[in-house]
């Protein structure tokens, strides 16, 4: 059984079933309004600790670094959802339905429960199961550890001071929020081919016949004279023309390349806490429940 004095080493740890299997963190431990025992410790399971369970603290024992109840990973996370009233307590009947969830007898809680430490029984002061109201320790786990050894936030003892003292402390579950890198997407650059057409005007140039008639001169008549005096005769001349010649030759035209770039937007987040309120009730006891014991229901 956890004692009061080892909730400092319960909060925030993790929790394991008998087999070694993880089964989440504790964050709140809960001690019976009549003997001061601790009786449940809630654990946060399921993805970002979204999920909190119910587990009976009395057969759980403390190992190294963790907390090892005998109870299977899946029974845990499949336990019923209970209320927490405003002032941190389950009710007699949350606290009922989690004892026949986990098999345990209502009865042998309750003889339990009405018997003190040395083995005498508790006159006046009822019993957990009865009361059905568990006090809660610890609203969000350790938050500073004080000169005694106990966690100042959750102080185990608080039930106890609050009788000198006349007072109790409230807390309350503060939203942080953080930010984590994940993938978003991905980009690629892909080359292909494509076909234009392209037009570029260019100079060319051809040859066309020309007829010169030049006048018999002194300095020409023998070339002129050397033929027959009366003939038929012909003469070829070759023409030549530029046309244009059409040639592609590949030539690097720039470098591509990718990069990334940071951008910062505001993106609101909400979320919810819980807030413990404090309010006091008083209760009377008829003369029959004062002969058993009394039973005290509400907040404190």
């Amino acid at each position: 059984m956890i004692t009061r004095e080892e909730i400092a080493n319960v909060l925030d740890q993790p929790v394991y079933d008998g087999d070694g299997n993880k089964i989440g963190d504790a964050k709140h431990v809960f001690f019976d309004d009549m003997t001061g025992r601790p009786e449940w410790v809630s654990v946060k399971t399921g993805m970002f600790g979204s999920a909190e369970s119910f587990v009976p603290i009395r057969d759980a024992a403390l190992v190294q670094d963790h907390l090892e109840v005998p109870y299977g990973k899946d029974q845990v996370k499949g336990a019923p959802s209970v209320d927490v009233d405003a002032g941190g307590h389950l009710s007699e009947t949350e606290e009922h339905r989690l004892y026949d969830y986990y098999g345990i007898n209502w009865d042998s809680v309750l003889s339990e429960a009405e018997r003190t430490d040395d083995g005498r029984f508790a006159a006046g002061t009822g019993t957990a199961g009865a009361a059905g109201a568990a006090g809660a320790a610890g609203a969000a786990g350790v938050a500073g550890t004080t000169p005694g050894g106990t966690t100042g936030r959750e102080d185990a003892m608080r039930r106890e001071a609050m009788r000198g003292d006349e007072a109790m402390t409230r807390s309350e579950e503060q939203m942080r929020v953080g930010v984590e890198r994940h993938e978003s997407g991905r980009a690629r650059l892909h080359k292909y081919v494509v076909t234009e057409e392209v037009q570029q005007t260019v100079p060319v140039t051809h040859e066309e016949v020309r007829v010169v008639r030049e006048p018999i001169t002194d300095a020409n008549r023998d070339e002129a004279m050397a033929g027959p005096e009366i003939s038929e005769a012909e003469h070829e001349v070759t023409l030549h023309a530029e046309r244009p010649v059409v040639e592609t030759e590949t030539v690097p035209v720039e470098r591509v390349r990718m990069t990334t770039e940071e951008l910062t937007e505001n993106e609101t987040v909400r979320g919810q806490v819980r807030k413990e309120r404090i309010e006091a009730e008083t209760e009377t006891f008829t003369e029959d429940e004062t002969r058993r014991g009394g039973k005290r229901r509400g907040r404190e």
